[in-house]
């Protein structure tokens, strides 16, 4: 027995991260819960265990970028796993956003006063802010595609410019996004129009900040002379990511933004 392997699979050494994350995630479950409630150091909890997530992602991810850059575990019977590993996590992501676009077309078009939107509330006028943060957004998949051929092509500067400005714009979409809610016209709890606005808005802006920051570490990754043009996963599955979020807003902005209001 030579004791090498005899498969072309990576068997990950034992982590403390999937733990550490459990927990962390647990933490701040129970502090979110806390807060809600108004208990005493709710707040103090829920900010300890987001930062003890943070910590997770940041030593997780740091092990690896160093299993695919320096280790060379991630050869391509590797990365065709991740592969479909990511095309099933963008696919659970999918029936995620299906049950929010459910809960506002049984409430839409079934509404329980027979008015939709309900009287009292003001919409956001489609054309505006939404329309900015649509171009924006479609802009943004423009510039991704862009970083991404340009790494294929081993064309270095144009991939960090790409990278760079798909960054900018989806800051931008998150700053335009948190204007438009400091000027509605209701709350969260204002019935079920806006609960079901908010928590569809809500989530695929809190995926945008996720997505930016996806792409955030891949920027500087990218800086540190990571990727190879046939070597570059981590920031392909950055970019699927990315177009999927593009995708939600559309529907948002016709189903919720443009025929819903």
């Amino acid at each position: 027995m030579s004791g090498h392997p005899q498969h072309s699979y990576h068997l990950v050494e034992p982590s403390p991260w999937p733990f550490v994350g459990s927990m962390s995630g647990f933490i701040a479950a129970i502090g979110a819960v806390m807060y809600m409630h108004e208990y005493a150091f709710g707040g103090t909890i829920l900010i300890l265990g987001l930062l003890s997530i943070l910590m997770t992602m940041f030593f997780w991810w740091r092990d690896v970028v160093r299993e695919a850059e320096y280790q060379g575990h991630h050869n391509a019977v590797v990365q065709l796993g991740m592969r479909y590993g990511m095309i099933l996590f963008i696919a659970s992501e999918v029936m995620f956003f299906a049950a929010f676009f459910w809960a506002f077309f049984d409430a839409s078009l079934y509404p329980d006063t027979g008015v939709w939107p309900p009287e009292g509330i003001v919409t956001f006028n489609a054309w505006d802010l939404p329309l900015i943060n649509t171009m924006i957004l479609l802009l943004s998949g423009c510039t991704v595609t862009w970083a991404h051929h340009a790494l294929i092509e081993n064309k270095r500067d144009q991939f960090q410019l790409g990278l760079g400005i798909t960054i900018l714009l989806g800051a931008a979409f998150t700053a335009l996004q948190a204007y438009e809610y400091s000027h509605a016209a209701f709350g969260f709890t204002d019935g079920i129009y806006a609960s079901t606005f908010y928590l569809a808005t809500g989530f695929h802006g809190f995926h945008v900040i996720i997505g930016t920051t996806f792409l955030a570490v891949c920027w500087f990754r990218g800086r540190a002379g990571h990727f190879k043009p046939d070597h570059h996963f981590g920031f392909e599955a950055a970019a699927w990511y990315w177009h999927f979020v593009d995708v939600v807003w559309l529907f948002l902005f016709v189903c919720v933004y443009w025929w819903g209001g």
